[in-house]
């Protein structure tokens, strides 16, 4: 057995790669943070007879349109940075906001991704209205938001009512199988490819962004919660809210950190509504003072936002270590619970940073550890996904599960999750060449 590696630069031999039905794993940007890259052969664990593929199809020629209702179609290798600047150019802007700019809005559709605007607009997987996709046979298919989600198994209908729960989630710990579209979306490549999609865009209006300096959470979290509870009747108007705590501050030099050994929470808001949200909220807040918040340039917050996630990155990569990280959201009422296991995870010793979607009780908590320490903080973790499941949380809400997380979503699973994934991989994936090692996969 071999790991062969392609890159593809044509749907035709990307067809005809699919007609031999080898086994694969297929990507693009390499920018998942649930895919160890590095160190992929180890993790994928192919030991049987067939070569097994890792395909690149960041080689795929890229096009983009928008259409007359406005919706933007991407086909091939178009990253969101791509997409934002030609909608930009036509006087529209995306509804979804990856952190990662880089990516590719075809694999953030399989890997169901949701970024910092879902505050405002919801989730991507509500604003795809229709996509194609590559079958085992090399065959492409359309799907459409507005046909009903088809199978013949039994038990898609008990799935479903499970599924009812996490609807205000942004990803539940399994795909949502509604509409058609949903066959691809979250399924993070297992049952086909994504090859084009067509995603609803809002006018680009003029945003405003600020920051607010607040105390760091592990000492006091209330002026933190008070914005929380505050945000929620805002969400027409205020598009994000986002938080990096003073650890991920002090990644930046001194002349660029915000605060002063302080969390930062971040709030972009349409600039025609932002005289009312300052004198409506924000200039009524009891706990922070209205001379301790400040306007940012959009350039800053993205430099500072995407900035903090990638130099912790950066900073396992040298450690030599897989990212130790969490992707769980949970329910406003649980928020101060999933705020308490931070509290104690941050007391373990080993050095860690706490940011994400702080309006959407959606965080993500990222241990630092050394070789010596990853044992420990995955026991944590361990812990922590336990609590997530007594609460009926989200363990994994934004970047998909990959290969990374399968330990921890396998009790989120009963048997009408893996039953019907069974159903699913039978039909649509019969030769078991998407993905094979997949969380469809795992019993």
């Amino acid at each position: 057995m071999a790991y062969q590696y392609k890159i593809f630069y044509s749907y035709d031999d990307l067809k005809d790669h699919l007609l031999t039905h080898k086994p694969g794993f297929y990507h693009s940007s390499k920018t998942s943070t649930v895919i160890p890259y590095d160190k992929i052969e180890s993790y994928l664990n192919w030991n049987k007879t067939d070569n097994f593929y890792i395909c690149d199809l960041s080689g795929l020629p890229g096009h983009m349109e928008l259409t007359p209702n406005n919706n933007l179609v991407v086909r091939g290798a178009v990253s969101w940075e791509e997409a934002k600047k030609y909608l930009i150019s036509n006087d529209r802007n995306l509804k979804t906001s990856p952190t990662e700019q880089l990516a590719l809005v075809t694999a953030g559709v399989a890997t169901s991704c949701t970024g910092e605007r879902c505050f405002g607009f919801g989730t991507l997987r509500s604003q795809i209205a229709r996509l194609k996709y590559l079958d085992f046979n090399g065959k492409e298919k359309e799907l459409f938001r507005d046909h009903a989600f088809q199978s013949n198994s039994s038990y898609l209908s008990p799935y479903q009512a499970d599924f009812k729960h996490y609807e205000i989630f942004k990803n539940a710990p399994y795909p949502r199988f509604e509409s058609a579209c949903d066959l691809m979306i979250g399924t993070e490549g297992q049952l086909g490819i994504v090859t084009e999609v067509e995603i609803e865009t809002a006018e680009n209006e003029d945003v405003t962004y600020a920051f607010i300096p607040l105390p760091r959470w592990e000492e006091n979290y209330e002026p933190h919660m008070e914005i929380f509870d505050a945000v929620q009747s805002y969400r027409s108007s205020i598009l994000s809210c986002e938080i990096l705590d003073s650890n991920c501050m002090n990644y930046f030099k001194p002349e660029e950190r915000l605060g002063r050994n302080q969390d930062v929470i971040f709030l972009e808001v349409k600039s025609s509504a932002f005289e009312k949200i300052y004198s409506h909220f924000l200039n009524r807040l009891r706990l922070t003072s209205q001379d301790n918040i400040f306007k940012i340039s959009e350039n800053k917050f993205h430099q500072v936002r995407a900035g903090a996630p990638q130099a912790i990155f950066d900073e396992n990569s040298k450690m030599g270590v897989v990212k130790v990280g969490t992707d769980v959201q949970v329910t406003a009422d649980k928020f101060i619970d999933l705020l308490n296991v931070y509290r104690e995870f941050s007391k373990t010793g080993v050095r860690y940073g706490l940011f994400g979607h702080f309006g959407d009780a959606h965080l993500h908590f990222n241990y630092l550890p050394s070789k010596e320490q990853s044992a420990q903080c995955e026991n944590e973790f361990r812990k922590l996904y336990d609590k997530v499941y007594q609460w009926r949380g989200s363990p994994f809400a934004e970047h998909g599960i990959g290969l990374i997380k399968q330990e921890y979503i396998r009790r989120f699973y009963g048997p009408n999750q893996m039953v019907l994934f069974h159903d699913l991989k039978k039909k649509h994936d019969p030769y078991n060449q998407f993905f094979p090692q997949g969380f469809m996969s795992q019993g």
